[in-house]
């Protein structure tokens, strides 16, 4: 018999995916389980697995190339003598008469195998992997990786989410990564140019200068060249044309940085970020104000159990990524930046799972770094708010008859007019300031 392989749903959101390679070449045998291919989504790369045992017949769609979600991508035959059938299958066009399985169903099975966390409930096992039925969960490149360096994946403490044992683990393990591994992860773990930690503001200004954004790296082009926009790119193009269909507007506010440049000062040694601060604060504010971390539905406001602040990345290869910092007013200041150093990884890398950029609340766009004194941020599809950062300057202060010099930076709120009106948003923004500028020390607590 003959298996179809699809193009998988990565996401709620995602049309078509791009090939980014296949982990196995035409005539070469595969397990059911088994990393096929790695598909580029709306916003990262996944492995799919096959959920066939056999031969890989034929590729359709080649590395590079997208396809629609649904559309066959290669076929799987079960046994080498079909293989020729499998190549006359793809010429010829199948039909109904053809012994392909193309059924609704199992376009969910290939989709249910690709590596996103499983739904399943985890319960409290020893290793941390197991689910509520026994089974292991562990993503198809650690379970490769373990083959490889003979390493039993039962004894392993899973720290992917929900407790998946990821390549990582496997690594840790072992005490040394595998060749495939180290590959793999040399080409989308590049470092950063050295732009991202250069403050374009003055050096006195450290609100600005650590905001972990990258540089988008030019793409070299000709004259009258057409470039075709990329997975992401795509994706970010959908999302703001969605966006600007809802009515929105801006609030701007002037806020006091010293005592928060005073606080980073004292703690940025211990691995505290910037960023992680300014979200640490928003979250703290937004306990006060749930209308404004709430999002508009059809049915009415939607207020969200969580306060999860997503802060925009620029991708290098261009395009735009938030990764979230889950639960940020629950988590202590240092918990919360070791969380955003992890993520921005991830993110460069191309290896964040959904949940970890498409469950925000509340969304962070910082463009101090590039000595802009204000913007207007677009609202985010399913968001009720956004706050735009600009950057932090001296400012030369006129209070209570002196003048004095203080740090200042402008912020402008864009909210959902549905659900939230000026008066809300404005004492979100007064008690977002009274934190920083008073009571900076909290955000430690």
């Amino acid at each position: 018999m003959i298996h179809e392989v699809f193009m998988p749903a990565l996401s709620s959101t995602m049309t078509e995916g791009k090939i980014v390679s296949w982990v196995k070449s035409a005539g070469e045998k595969v397990e059911k389980g088994e990393t096929v291919v790695v598909v580029e989504s709306d916003k990262a790369d996944m492995d799919v697995e096959s959920f066939y045992e056999g031969y890989i017949a034929i590729i359709l769609v080649p590395a590079g190339e997208a396809a629609p979600v649904g559309a066959a991508i290669a076929l799987v035959a079960e046994t080498e003598a079909e293989i020729e059938t499998a190549h006359q299958q793809a010429s010829g066009g199948s039909d109904a008469s053809t012994e392909a399985t193309t059924s609704p169903g199992q376009i969910a099975d290939v989709s249910a195998t690709v590596e996103t966390p499983s739904a399943t409930p985890v319960t409290d096992q020893p290793n941390g992997a197991n689910s509520g039925n026994g089974r292991i969960m562990v993503s198809p490149r650690a379970r490769k990786l373990a083959k490889e360096l003979k390493v039993d994946l039962s004894t392993l403490q899973g720290s992917g989410p929900h407790g998946r044992i990821v390549a990582e683990d496997v690594e840790a393990a072992s005490g040394k990564p595998s060749t495939a591994a180290t590959s793999t992860a040399k080409a989308p773990a590049a470092p950063a140019p050295a732009s991202v930690t250069t403050p374009i503001a003055p050096p006195a200004a450290p609100a600005v200068k650590t905001a972990p954004v990258p540089t988008p790296t030019p793409v070299a082009t000709a004259p009258g060249q057409v470039v075709p926009l990329n997975t992401l790119q795509n994706a970010v193009v959908r999302n703001m044309v969605a966006s600007l269909q809802v009515p929105t507007f801006h609030v701007g506010y002037t806020i006091t940085t010293d005592e928060l440049d005073k606080l980073y000062k004292q703690i940025k040694s211990k691995g505290v970020t910037m960023t992680a601060l300014l979200a640490k604060a928003v979250a703290m504010a937004l306990q006060k104000h749930p209308l404004v971390n709430a999002s508009y539905s059809e049915q009415g406001i939607v207020y969200r159990a969580g306060i999860n602040i997503a802060v925009a990345v620029a991708m290098e290869d261009g395009g735009l990524i938030t990764p979230v910092l889950q639960n940020a007013d629950q988590l202590d200041i240092y918990s919360l930046s070791r969380n955003w150093k992890a993520l921005v990884d991830r993110a460069r890398a191309k290896q964040l799972q959904p949940e970890e950029y498409n469950s925000g609340t509340f969304t962070l766009s910082n463009l101090g770094m590039f000595g802009v004194d204000r913007f207007d941020a677009i609202l985010p599809p399913g968001q009720g708010s956004i706050l735009a950062i600009g950057a932090s300057r001296s400012q030369v202060v006129a209070s209570e008859g002196m003048i004095g010099v203080r740090q200042q930076m402008q912020v402008n709120i864009t909210c959902d007019h549905r659900i939230i009106y000026g008066a809300t948003a404005a004492a979100f923004l007064q008690d977002l300031a009274k934190l920083i500028e008073t009571n900076a020390q909290s955000l430690t607590l």
